[in-house]
């Protein structure tokens, strides 16, 4: 609102400076009080609602993908909220003013936490582009596992070896990204083994085949089916099933299962195994 301008003489120029009210910052204890209170609750209904979230989604392995996805966007909608109502307690804004400070926080959040801000970016991309969901099997840069929360500054991830792995939101633009089932609870696991170049390929090929498909943790389907691929390398030969799991939790079960009773069938059938060479790093 103007009140009053005051004329000030540069020059034979006229310049005229106007006197606009800004809002108070209302700092009384009552305020901070509710302040504090509103990000509280904030937080608890954000937490509940991630558990409740989370106990429904492990009731069905069909549908637990898609209600994990639904945490991410509660937890965010939560502090938006909850944002826009102390911005109002303190600054008695109303909506034009509010969308306008917004702004100005943005920027200087920009600014002065670069990295943090960018980490809260790209959770919100995450969130609302989902290129991957919780439940999700992801490789994100040198990591590899299950996507089990997804927050306004990181991304966690359970590898095989059960270490939660928290990377931060904004190597979402640096490091690429494979997701390895994108929200379907099947996952295509690919178990391999290694043949000397004397074995029987035929026999080895239907052994890997059949032990694919008797496991119990075989996803069954016309879209989905077992294959074999068979590669010629220089001192082996490499087979390499690819068959859906019925559950993307069972990925490593189906490998091991399939690889321990397609190696028994092969000293049954005198199938010779070969050693892989492992590669050394000359730097190391």
């Amino acid at each position: 609102m103007v009140t009053g301008g005051i004329p000030h003489v540069i020059g034979r120029a006229v310049l005229v400076t106007e006197e606009v009210d800004v809002p108070p910052i209302g700092l009384d204890f009552p305020t901070i009080a509710a302040a504090i209170l509103t990000f509280a609750v904030a937080y608890v209904l954000a937490r509940l609602g991630a558990i409740a979230l989370s106990i429904a989604s492990e009731q069905t392995v069909r549908h637990r993908i898609t209600i994990k996805t639904l945490i991410p966007l509660a937890r965010f909608t939560i502090y938006f909220l909850a944002v826009l109502v102390v911005f109002g307690l303190l600054f008695d804004l109303d909506s034009t003013q509010l969308v306008a400070f917004s702004g100005v926080l943005g920027a200087v959040l920009g600014l002065g936490v670069q990295d943090l801000f960018a980490n809260v970016v790209g959770g919100v991309i995450i969130t609302f582009e989902r290129p991957y969901h919780p439940g999700d099997m992801i490789e994100f840069g040198e990591y590899y596992g299950e996507v089990t929360g997804i927050g306004l500054r990181s991304t966690t991830l359970v590898t095989n070896d059960d270490d939660e792995i928290s990377v931060p939101n904004h190597k979402l633009f640096t490091e690429s990204l494979a997701n390895a089932n994108s929200g379907k609870p099947q996952l295509m696991a690919v178990p391999e083994l290694h043949l000397a170049n004397e074995a029987d390929i035929e026999v080895a090929s239907t052994i890997l085949r059949d032990a694919m498909r008797s496991s119990p943790y075989l996803y069954a389907s016309d879209e989905c089916p077992i294959v074999v691929r068979v590669n010629q390398q220089p001192a082996y030969i490499t087979l390499r099933g690819r068959a859906y799991v019925n559950d993307v939790r069972h990925e490593f079960a189906f490998q091991s299962d399939v690889t321990e009773r397609a190696l028994a069938a092969f000293t049954e059938a005198d199938i010779e195994t070969a050693s892989v060479p492992v590669a050394i790093d000359s730097e190391s």
